[in-house]
């Protein structure tokens, strides 16, 4: 059994959760309701999801200010 990759993403000061590796890539596990939108979904590396939280956060907070 090889162990397991897991990664913690933090943006602006702020937890959004965890990345764990598996066979199929990357799932991300939200630790705050702001990334909920994200939670459970694959990504191919664990980059790649930090960079897709940083996008969720940079679109909430662009709606936020119309």
């Amino acid at each position: 059994m090889s162990q397991a990759q897991a990664y913690v993403i933090e943006v602006s000061d702020r937890t959004a959760g965890i990345v764990v590796g598996d066979s199929r890539g990357f799932c991300f596990f939200s630790s705050d309701r702001a990334f909920d939108g994200l939670d459970g979904g694959y990504f191919g590396s664990a980059r790649a999801a930090e960079r897709a939280v940083r996008a969720h956060l940079q679109r909430r907070q662009v709606r936020g200010q119309r």
